[in-house]
């Protein structure tokens, strides 16, 4: 299944690239008023004392958890391309879970940070909204179960020597 293993590789590196913009980038919610201020995942000076860190922080540990989950699940999908690096058949598998974890700790990660900011009490001169940085975090967990999915139909449609072979 060549097809699969290639569309889940481009997923993977698609949804890997779009996590590490999401965690670097301070477009995650933009706040328009009198003045106007945006904020991400690594809040800077005053804003610290903002925000309860909490959420915060378990939004950071599973967006890098993610991060770090995707890089493996690609890492396997380019050695299962390379025959003579990965054991037959292993790599898609090990893809496969690898990349459906990743999309698990990224739900969790924009999970918990959409519903603590959904949550907060609205400034009547301050006008909040979500922006880029925190739809690509929802992208990338999309990209992540296609991954999975791609992933599981590589290792599925895979031929497996048996007994006629021996």
């Amino acid at each position: 299944m060549e097809p699969c293993r290639s569309l889940a590789l481009l997923a993977g590196s698609l949804g890997l690239a779009s996590s590490l913009v999401a965690i670097s980038t301070d477009f995650w919610i933009v706040a328009m008023g009198p003045t106007s201020a945006h904020s991400g995942l690594w809040p800077r000076g005053g804003q610290e004392g903002q925000i309860k860190a909490g959420y915060i922080h378990v939004t950071q540990s599973f967006c890098v958890l993610a991060a770090l989950w995707s890089l493996v699940a690609v890492g396997f999908l380019v050695l299962s391309c390379i025959p003579s690096l990965s054991a037959p058949g292993r790599g898609p598998l090990v893809s496969t879970i690898t990349a459906f974890a990743a999309a698990l700790s990224m739900l969790v990660a924009m999970a918990v940070y959409t519903s603590e900011r959904w949550g907060q009490a609205p400034h009547p001169q301050v006008q909040t909204f979500f922006c880029w940085s925190f739809y690509l975090g929802w992208v990338s967990m999309v990209l992540f179960l296609c991954t999975g999915a791609l992933s599981l139909g590589a290792h599925c449609g895979t031929h497996r020597p048996g007994y006629e072979t021996l």
